[in-house]
């Protein structure tokens, strides 16, 4: 079966690439996704063995930062029952939960950031179809093909 590939963004200052690679062998859950349509990607789409581009959004330069790889698909997040948690959802049932999560590992910074400026100039080509580049898409998680993929990376 053919490897997914995502994108996946997070604010660097409420957790960024520097704080999954610090974490105890680079891995973390990736929770607070409080959307249906991203969740349901996590939840029924997301393979283990799937690599994710690491996204740096809602801070001055938003970009590609660096790559990370699915370790564990998709789970329910716990996260949610929790009052004390940041993303707690008062309307979650743990017996018929709302929200999933999937496990990331660090893999590597790219050689340099990606600005989605730049990402932008590329919309006449392969890049045309990627929902990121989109007007009005704010979906934290979204799918990348093999080709789009393998030509972001070509910009490194």
């Amino acid at each position: 079966m053919p490897k997914g590939y995502w994108l996946m963004k997070s604010e660097p200052d409420v957790y960024g690439i520097e704080h999954l690679k610090a974490e105890p062998e680079g891995t973390d859950h990736w929770d607070g996704v409080r959307n249906y349509q991203a969740r349901n990607m996590m939840r029924d789409q997301m393979k283990k063995g799937d690599l994710a581009f690491f996204y740096h959004s809602n801070c001055k330069v938003p970009g590609i930062a660096g790559i990370m790889e699915i370790v564990k698909e998709g789970y329910v997040d716990h996260t949610a029952f929790d009052p004390e948690e940041q993303y707690y959802d008062p309307k979650s049932d743990p017996d018929n939960p709302r929200w999933y999560m999937v496990n990331v590992k660090y893999k590597r910074h790219l050689k340099r950031e990606l600005s989605l400026q730049e990402l932008k100039t590329h919309t006449d080509g392969l890049l045309q179809d990627l929902p990121l580049v989109r007007r009005g898409n704010r979906l934290s998680i979204m799918p990348v093909t093999k080709e789009q993929w393998d030509f972001i990376l070509s910009l490194e």
